[in-house]
């Protein structure tokens, strides 16, 4: 035994871990798995909530690390939006703190099902789809540019100065983030989708900005969830290392399965768990 846990429902955790990683990376959604794993295992929501916080950690860990080349240039802009998400994290673990657990617990099923809409509509996919229409645009205008003596660098797009940032994008991306610190679950496709409509750079750009965004909205939460107490440790470790892990081994595998058919497997377990939810909250 473990901290309560036998080594097997610890094995079963971490394998969980790797299966909310694979699919974090892969739609977007790792807590659509992770989270009702720990439920699975008898922790109460409000602990099995920040429990998962702390674990899905390692999901957004390889994609910060990662995320330097896409964002050379944007300092400050990361350091503005990665604050906004470190405070909405913390408003966000105090809500989920502050009030009766019961509250939670009716919240869970709508948000749940709001992630798997998420999903479904594919804001991701559709950016990325005219991402890929812009690169080859921008590399036919480059050839062009190359011909006509006129350089590359001059022909690139320039990023967008931080100033002329919508108004309203700081807010939504608060809300986002105090989201991600009360729930999380679809968090990144929202923020994401948030600074898609904002047209603050290429697709690339805000993915890798949404990533960190997320990261500090979850670890700061984690650190409020830590300080109170409300962390299942051995499950919080176990589940981290399987996200990591499960991030880690998806590129490869993902190639060779259809998007659509992961994504459309994600909205129905999506489905099936606010409905189970629902039914025990209600």
């Amino acid at each position: 035994m473990v901290g309560g846990f036998t080594i097997g429902s610890l094995l079963l955790i971490l394998l969980a871990g790797i299966g909310a990683g694979f699919v974090g990376y892969a739609v977007g959604a790792s807590s659509l798995v992770s989270y009702p794993a720990l439920l699975a295992f008898g922790i109460p929501p409000v602990l099995a909530n920040a429990t998962n916080t702390v674990g899905v950690v390692g999901t957004g860990l390889g994609g910060a690390l990662g995320a330097r080349t896409e964002l050379k240039g944007q300092r400050a802009r990361v350091i503005v939006y990665v604050g906004i998400g470190i405070v909405g994290g913390i408003l966000g673990a105090l809500l989920l703190l502050g009030f009766d657990p019961t509250i939670f617990e009716h919240a869970v099923p709508p948000l749940i099902l709001m992630s798997t809409l998420l999903i479904a509509i594919n804001p991701r996919g559709r950016m990325e789809a005219r991402q890929a229409a812009r690169d080859v645009l921008e590399r036919t205008a480059s050839e062009h540019a190359a011909s006509s003596g006129t350089s590359r660098a001059q022909a690139k797009q320039q990023i967008q100065p931080m100033s002329k940032d919508p108004w309203w994008l700081w807010i939504a991306v608060s809300f986002c983030g105090v989201y991600s610190g009360y729930f999380g679950a679809g968090a990144g496709t929202l923020v994401l989708a948030m600074l898609d409509l904002g047209h603050i750079g290429s697709f690339h750009q805000i993915n890798a900005l949404k990533t960190l965004v997320g990261f500090g909205a979850n670890i700061s939460a984690s650190v409020i969830f830590i300080c109170r107490g409300v962390v299942v440790w051995p499950a919080a470790i176990a589940m981290c290392v399987g996200c990591f892990l499960g991030s880690y081994i998806a590129p490869p595998i993902t190639r060779r399965v259809p998007a659509r058919i992961m994504r459309w497997a994600a909205v129905i377990a999506g489905i099936i768990l606010t409905v189970d939810l629902a039914m025990k909250a209600y």
